[in-house]
């Protein structure tokens, strides 16, 4: 099989190692095909800079793909970014990123929430009714705005609730049926795979991908695609079979990204 990965940091986000080339060059020698570079956006204000690139570093990310390209020229190497979506910043996704610098695309992500003026943490916050709420309107206003190749992690909230409750089940109708409507890919996550786990009342369990989530998600005219989200280059390709056996035993149909692909940019 050649794998596709579309999620992808570096160093620059101050939580992972290496830099794209590393990641390029393992993706060959574990099989890949397609490798999305997606770190997490420098954003304009340095917004939350203690997990994401500087802006004054994105330069040098943009090069430092362009060289992973030439220098494993094997496999295509996608120019991408992980962005929260800030209303005030969106222009600037479009037209600096997408437009100006040319990158082939963007992922949407929602680790944090916007509640109140206040933005949750969406990894530990969304633990009631009303923040889950939040949650999955933010995700489904993303998705309207048709920026983003796809939503990541949409599941992350299992890393908050003790157990699959009618407001967990709630909150993935409202995902679902949004990603229905956009024709949105949502992406089943592989970093949640070797994250501690979480020790509920039912047991232990990784906190995402959630089971519960990937079982509703058969119901809903839906498409997926499956991601390492590595943050490490040995880790280029990690968990893809587990999650494509996710995608499989819940009969969810793969989202076809080739349209990603530069048609300029051959692999040999």
């Amino acid at each position: 099989m050649f794998w596709k990965n579309y999620h992808a940091h570096t160093y620059r986000c101050k939580h992972a190692k290496g830099d794209a080339v590393h990641f390029a060059r393992a993706a060959r020698a574990g099989g890949a095909s397609v490798y999305g570079m997606s770190d997490h956006a420098a954003l304009p204000d340095n917004r939350w800079n203690n997990v994401r690139m500087a802006h004054q570093e994105l330069n040098d990310y943009v090069a430092a793909v362009r060289y992973a390209r030439t220098e494993v020229p094997e496999i295509t190497v996608l120019l991408g970014m992980e962005c929260e979506d800030v209303p005030e910043f969106r222009s600037y996704y479009k037209e600096e990123l997408l437009g100006r610098r040319h990158f082939d695309y963007l992922i949407g992500a929602g680790h944090y929430t916007p509640l109140e003026g206040e933005w949750l943490n969406s990894f530990s916050e969304l633990t009631n009714a009303r923040a889950l709420r939040a949650y999955s309107g933010h995700l489904a206003e993303m998705m309207v705005t048709g920026l983003y190749a796809f939503i990541a992690h949409p599941d992350v909230y299992g890393a908050c609730l003790d157990r699959w409750n009618a407001e967990a089940e709630a909150c993935a109708r409202d995902i679902l049926a949004a990603a229905a409507e956009t024709n949105t890919p949502l992406e089943i996550n592989g970093n949640g795979l070797h994250k501690p786990p979480i020790h509920t009342s039912e047991g232990t369990r990784v906190p995402y991908p959630w089971k519960q989530f990937w079982e509703l998600a058969a119901e809903y005219p839906v498409t997926v695609i499956c991601n390492s989200d590595a943050h490490r280059p040995e880790d280029a390709l990690r968990g893809l079979s587990e999650l494509h056996a996710i995608a499989e035993e819940n009969g969810l149909t793969l989202a076809d990204l080739s349209y990603l692909e530069p048609p300029n940019q051959t692999v040999a």
